[in-house]
């Protein structure tokens, strides 16, 4: 994969540009500001850019506004969100975009190294990658808290375990149901919230967080 890195701390971005080439893969721009990460993917067109939230100048939330920037002028372009905060302001914006790969992990939670390469390619593939911490931000700063109160205890939770990404069989196994039982929470859940089911985990997953954030 060809990645672009845009990290203020340059000792991090250090640190992410020598875990990535170790396992095969190209480093086509590491950089230290917004603006400088937008001239880099529109130069090199990379598979995945990662991205911290918080960067030069005022060091709030340049990051994810170009991280949006870049996933509506460069579509292909997978997007992984690297940060130490959740800031719900702007992430639903980018989760709901309906196209390329998207991730939001937290450094501090990351478990280990193969995690946080294994998300670098399902956010390449197309797919999406989310921390629980920053699920459960987005559904606390949801505006629709009619709709997501009709929603049963079980059904919030299976809402949640959707939205960071995990397949039908995945949910059954960590809330221990049935497949088909997950089936059919999900088939609920689209129902009270007004969103036609899909058979793309991808597009299921971005369907909720668009209606989550607007």
């Amino acid at each position: 994969m060809r990645i672009v890195i845009a990290e203020d701390a340059a000792v991090i971005r250090a640190g992410l540009a020598e875990i990535i080439t170790d396992r095969g893969h190209e480093i086509v721009a590491a950089v230290g500001d917004a603006e400088a990460l937008k001239d880099a993917v529109a130069a090199h067109e990379p598979d995945v850019a990662i991205v911290d939230v918080r960067m030069p100048p005022s060091h709030t939330d340049e990051g994810l506004r170009a991280a949006i920037a870049i996933r509506r002028d460069h579509p292909g372009v997978g997007i992984l969100v690297f940060s130490q905060y959740v800031e719900t302001r702007y992430a639903a914006d980018l989760l709901a975009a309906r196209s390329g790969g998207v991730g939001y992990l937290l450094k501090d939670r990351v478990a280990n190294v193969a995690e946080f390469t294994d998300a670098i390619a399902r956010i390449a593939a197309g797919g999406t990658v989310l921390d629980p911490e920053v699920v459960s931000g987005l559904l606390n700063a949801s505006r629709h808290v009619s709709a997501l109160a009709a929603l049963t205890a079980r059904e919030h939770d299976v809402l949640a375990l959707m939205a960071e990404g995990r397949s039908n069989s995945a949910i059954a196994d960590h809330i221990t149901v049935s497949e088909r039982a997950v089936e059919k929470h999900i088939s609920n859940i689209f129902s009270k919230l007004g969103l036609p089911p899909s058979d793309s985990d991808h597009r299921r997953v971005l369907a909720v967080l668009a209606f989550l954030g607007t």
